[in-house]
């Protein structure tokens, strides 16, 4: 499912890096966004490769770390609240509590699944269509970073693939990032 996404999305990267650029209709004093190249890879690169877990916090850790940064941080959640949910992993809570956002449930679930184990993944908050997941073993360079994001484009998240966040940017925030989060709208 992933690589039919991928070739999708790479299809389309394609189309838009082949089509003349538009003028855009700026302020004189603002410089135009450079033109995002998207993902790096020419073929579908698989899965990132996961770290192991000496190479990183614990996953519970992480996430209580950054369920404080969520609540105390320069944004915080507006109205927390706590959710105990019958769930084994926390990669399936999104679907039991039957959590409802433009995403595409059953692969977000998926991939939730696939980062606990790779990357010590949890979901530690949701806010409205935003999904908040601690990340207790994050890529810790550019390359594995890139290889990463591919992975974030390819959920469909609106804060990935809305044109806002250049590529290269997005996957650069990744690099030792404990959180990342996703919003579909």
């Amino acid at each position: 499912m992933l690589e039919r996404d991928w070739h999708s999305y790479r299809a389309s990267q394609l189309r838009r890096l082949a089509a003349p650029r538009e003028p855009e209709d700026l302020p004189e004093d603002v410089e135009p966004w450079d033109e995002d190249p998207g993902a790096p890879f020419d073929r579908w690169p698989g899965l990132a490769a996961g770290i192991t877990s000496l190479a990183g916090a614990d996953p519970d850790t992480a996430a209580r770390t950054a369920v404080s940064r969520l609540m105390t941080g320069p944004y915080p959640l507006p109205k927390p609240h706590l959710a105990l949910v019958p769930a084994t992993r926390s990669a399936d809570v999104p679907a039991v509590m039957g959590w409802h956002a433009e995403a595409p449930l059953p692969l977000l679930c998926a991939l939730l699944r696939s980062w606990e184990d790779r990357f010590g993944a949890r979901v530690v908050a949701f806010d409205g269509a935003m999904i908040h997941v601690s990340v207790a073993r994050p890529p810790r360079d550019a390359d594995h970073a890139a290889h990463v994001a591919l992975e974030h484009v390819l959920t469909g998240a609106d804060n990935v693939n809305d044109g806002t966040v250049p590529y290269p940017d997005h996957a650069a925030s990744l690099v030792n990032s404990p959180l990342w989060s996703f919003w579909w709208d």
